[in-house]
């Protein structure tokens, strides 16, 4: 495969874009909410009644979940009629939401047959999602060869399937029977599916068969959209887009901020994770972060080490006014907090709010929160600082949130390009003479980074780039700029679990 040539994908192609996905675009939406309604409410899609076959595939008996109660009794069925069928059953239907529209940990918190997982079905059903977002280029590469046509747009489900079955078979070492075993059963459990049972049985036997070998002449950029892959090769060359494209490949670790005065290798050492540089305590393996040492004690909060790197870029900041727009879910509030400063956390999104509260108070830190469009809202004094973490298309957590690597178009990156420069706009006239603003972003695109910034300048020549030095971010050289801006990579600090991508700009308004 050249690096011009798409992946094969299991579906039709009028309904493909340059990244081969066949789900709606999402523009506008929040990683914890369901898609934007073109009547300008939140929330999801209107669905259609959620109807389930029986377990034991009567046709036309159908199963309509009332409570959590009769969900979990409705999918023990299932495991009881063939071990481990709920939990693939629970992950089809969050990837069925998944296709709706919804960003995967939202899929995973709204839909019903998930929520009714328990122990160690519920972590193979979100692995198992996961493995297929990962992976799905490579997926959809194999599935593909072993088709004579795609398959129609009605077919979306058994798409799902096949990719649940060659995730078990070519990267989660399921035994053969049980990965073909079970995708042939769930292919069979709704009427409309019935006719494609054979071709899932069929085609699932074959990739068992070839087993994880077929991945081996894959192309690194195979589970990497086009236009994202191009982007990366033009903004930092071929050989640093395949070490990014290689660090998705595995999951991130996760990275913990520590309140300060704490003895911090004493808890990494009692936490059994690894003290970086910077203060961080990384943990690897599967994590339940609720059920960790001194969670309830507010102790720390779940932080990439990447994200934690633009607050540092303020200085000092006891006592200092900031302003944290676009604050949640509030790390990098509760990080401010902590440093002493008085912090003003403003977001529009009232449900994302009240997790920031939640937050701050199991930690025991002090921010005023405010819920207001942060393009609207203006503090009583002009402030010392503010911190903009601009919206934007999220590509540096990859790692953490691998479908939106399907989820997002280039087409998508106009609106938001617009949206964070009217940020930047408008943060400058929140800041005092002499103030400091931090404009980061989450993204691996240039155009939301380095560009942006080139941008703002032009428009305002009077900013001032305070050029970032190493000893301020732990040492880090490779993750600064020419131009003196923050950029980290996912394969940077590759040696110790690498970090999300990341870029932040540090601009001085004129005294």
């Amino acid at each position: 495969m050249t690096n011009n040539d798409a992946p094969r994908r299991p579906f039709s192609p009028r309904n493909e874009n340059d990244q081969g996905s066949d789900r709606p675009k999402r523009e506008g939406q929040d990683r914890d909410r369901g898609p934007r309604r073109t009547d300008g409410g939140r929330g999801g899609p209107k669905q259609k009644p959620n109807i389930m076959r029986g377990p034991e595939g009567e046709k036309g008996e159908a199963f309509r979940p009332r409570s959590l109660e009769e969900t979990r009794e409705f999918l023990e069925k299932m495991n009881k009629q063939m071990a481990g069928l709920g939990a693939r059953r629970a992950a089809l239907d969050v990837l069925s939401r998944i296709r709706e529209g919804y960003p995967m940990d939202a899929a995973l918190i709204s839909t019903r047959t998930f929520g009714a997982l328990e122990g160690s079905d519920r972590a193979f059903a979100r692995h198992l999602v996961s493995t297929v977002q990962r992976y799905r280029g490579a997926l959809d590469e194999v599935t593909g060869k072993y088709l004579d046509r795609p398959l129609p747009n009605k077919a979306a489900e058994i798409v799902d399937i096949l990719r649940l079955a060659a995730a078990q078979s070519l990267y989660l070492q399921t035994p053969d029977h049980a990965a073909v075993s079970t995708a042939t059963e769930l292919a069979g459990q709704k009427r409309e599916l019935d006719g494609y049972k054979g071709l899932v049985n069929a085609i699932s036997r074959k990739i068992a068969a070839a087993g994880p070998s077929v991945l081996e002449k894959l192309p690194m950029r195979v589970n990497t959209p086009g236009w994202l892959w191009r982007s990366w090769e033009r903004a930092y060359g071929p050989q640093k887009a395949k070490a990014i494209a290689e660090a998705h490949q595995t999951e991130a670790p996760l990275d913990l901020s520590v309140k300060p005065g704490t003895d911090l290798e004493a808890l990494a050492k009692e936490m059994s994770g690894k003290l970086l540089p910077m203060g961080t305590i990384r943990l690897t393996g599967a994590q339940r972060v609720e059920k960790l040492p001194h969670y309830e004690d507010g102790l720390w909060w779940a932080q990439d080490v990447a994200a934690t790197l633009p607050v540092r870029l303020f200085g000092t900041l006891e006592g200092k006014t900031i302003g944290d727009i676009c604050a949640a879910p509030g790390g990098k509030t509760m990080q401010l907090a902590a440093a002493g400063a008085k912090v003003y956390a403003v977001d529009r999104a009232p449900r994302r709010m009240v997790r920031v509260t939640e937050n701050l108070t199991r930690t025991k830190l002090e921010a005023e929160t405010i819920v207001a469009d942060a393009l609207e809202w203006r503090p009583e004094i002009l402030l010392d600082g503010v911190l903009l973490d601009a919206p934007c298309s999220a590509t540096g957590t990859l790692r953490r949130n691998p479908d939106v690597a399907w989820s997002k178009t280039e087409d998508d990156l106009k609106g938001l390009l617009k949206l964070q420069a009217n940020f930047i706009d408008h943060a400058i006239t929140l800041v005092q003479p002499g103030g400091t603003i931090i404009y980061c972003t989450c993204s691996l695109q240039r155009s939301e980074g380095e560009d942006q910034i080139t941008a703002a300048l032009a428009r305002h020549p009077e900013l001032e780039v305070v050029p970032i030095t190493p000893e301020e971010i732990g040492g880090l050289e490779e993750c600064i700029s020419p131009k003196g801006y923050l950029r980290t990579l996912p394969s940077h600090m590759a040696g110790q679990g690498g970090m999300d991508g990341f870029f932040a700009a540090r601009l001085k308004v004129p005294g």
